[in-house]
């Protein structure tokens, strides 16, 4: 994919996520984490607590790395939580570069899911 692809495709994701939620602002990458994080958990839930957050931005992340073999789903915990195995390590190295992988990504997520939001 090319920058000006990323950069497009990125903003598609950003821009219908706006528009399905109503919202006024495009949202951020962490926004959209937890919103793919909720997305996996699948329970409908108006609240979470500062730790849960991060455990569904967390969640996101291994999900988005598990479609390119870097983690697989190993089921979900008494709470319904999904929990996920290291395959391989990743080697991104630099933040800009983790982050483009991660637009990546979210766009593929967006696009192959068919949700709400693509």
């Amino acid at each position: 994919m090319e920058d000006w692809e990323l950069d497009f495709g990125w903003l598609e994701v950003r821009t219908r996520i706006k528009e399905s939620l109503g919202h006024d602002a495009l949202p951020n990458m962490n926004a959209i984490l937890l919103l793919i994080g909720v997305q996996e958990l699948g329970q409908v839930r108006t609240t979470f607590s500062k730790e849960e957050k991060q455990d569904l931005m967390h969640i996101a992340v291994c999900h988005l790395l598990s479609l390119e073999g870097y983690y697989s789903f190993s089921g979900r915990d008494e709470d319904g939580w999904p929990h996920y195995e290291l395959i391989r390590i990743h080697d991104t190295t630099g933040l800009k570069t983790q982050e483009d992988w991660l637009k990546r990504l979210i766009i593929r997520y967006f696009r192959e899911s068919q949700s709400e939001f693509s």
